[in-house]
């Protein structure tokens, strides 16, 4: 008896020392349980396909995320074709707070199943942050609005009103308003708005808006989609507040394509409303800038290698060598501001307090 409760006390020392290490271990390390589902929920994450879970196929993957984050961040769909940004999108790693993978099932055209990994990866707000300032990228303010989407679709039996309880039919175009960095609301669906689908096909923007007055904001993107020969197209008129903000069409082979153009439109229009300068960088241009603790050959080629790996620098041309430094002139896509903010991150140049502001900045080589 004694010899028993002696185990029972081992055991629930064990169990006791277990439940405690699992309390004290952070929060990145925790296991998600059946029926969890990692995905890109916020605009510091990106969630793309990769073929395996190698390092170098994550890698690739982590660039690709990161340049879905910060079309998102700056709304800007060629963001990634800006300079210096594809040298970052080349450190994204360096970029990232935690990752996951999540397997997708589908079905294949001949009815065998499919399967998809996909990378869920977040980023560090502050750093992504510290990119976007650096080279001078827009931003788009959050919160962001949320228009409501009053759509028709006439597959040949006549338009119908895509409702709430029809979201799946625009699928598409509402997963394309959330990979540009918004969301896309729809209508109830009730009777009255059913009635309204004549309304959406001849563009009333009026009609449309009384009808809309119970939603907020006071946004609508009024769509509708049609056959076309062989394709599809979709017209689409994007309303602010009664008045038209922009108007256009989009055709494709795939109707999901069709649709999708809806939600790039409306972005587009809401960016160029909406977004503002980081205010964190500089006109392009040339610099000359003074570095210091130039004491050999080998911190001469390690300084060249470091701005030569630093985004915003475009070209460096040596000017003047001396007992207070080598003077170098820099062509920098965002300024001396954005130089500043890129040093700072990395470390391996300091700036000097007392040149700050003034015509030649110090950089002091650590």
């Amino acid at each position: 008896m004694r010899q028993a409760r002696r185990r029972s006390g081992v055991f629930g020392g064990l169990v006791g020392l277990w439940l405690a290490l699992l309390m004290a271990m952070p929060a990145a390390y925790a296991q998600r349980v059946e029926g969890d589902r990692a995905a890109a929920s916020g605009i510091y994450e990106g969630e793309v396909p990769v073929n395996n879970q190698t390092d170098a196929e994550r890698n690739n993957g982590f660039a690709r995320a990161l340049a879905q984050v910060l079309a998102k961040i700056s709304g800007d769909r060629s963001a990634t074709g800006r300079p210096g940004v594809g040298q970052e999108l080349r450190r994204a790693k360096e970029f990232v707070s935690g990752y996951d993978y999540r397997q997708d099932q589908g079905v294949s055209a001949t009815g065998a199943p499919t399967f998809k990994t996909v990378l869920v990866v977040r980023f560090d707000r502050a750093k992504v942050d510290g990119i976007i300032g650096a080279l001078g990228l827009p931003i788009w303010p959050q919160p962001r609005p949320k228009p409501v989407l009053w759509m028709a679709i006439d597959d040949g039996k006549g338009p119908r009103l895509v409702g709430v309880s029809q979201s799946n039919a625009a699928r598409s175009v509402l997963d394309r308003a959330i990979a540009r960095g918004y969301r896309l609301g729809l209508p109830s669906g009730n009777a009255a708005e059913q009635a309204a689908v004549g309304a959406i096909w001849r563009g009333d923007t009026g009609a449309i808006a009384r009808l809309s007055s119970r939603y907020s904001p006071p946004m609508q993107l009024i769509g509708k989609l049609y056959r076309k020969g062989a394709g599809w197209k979709a017209d689409w008129i994007f309303v602010d507040s009664g008045r038209v903000l922009s108007n256009w069409s989009s055709e494709n082979a795939d109707a999901r394509a069709a649709m999708s153009g809806g939600a790039d439109g409306t972005a587009d229009a809401l960016i160029r409303r909406y977004a503002r300068s980081s205010g964190a960088s500089g006109p392009a241009g040339r610099y000359q800038v003074r570095f210091t603790g130039i004491d050999s050959a080998d911190d001469y080629i390690r300084l060249m290698s470091h701005l030569q790996e630093i985004s915003v620098v475009r070209k460096v041309r040596p000017i003047s060598a001396g007992a207070d430094g080598l003077l170098l002139e820099l062509e920098l896509i965002s300024g001396l501001p954005g130089f500043r903010r890129m040093t700072a991150s990395r470390g391996m140049l300091v700036g000097s307090e007392s040149t700050v502001g003034s015509d030649v900045p110090t950089f002091d080589l650590r």
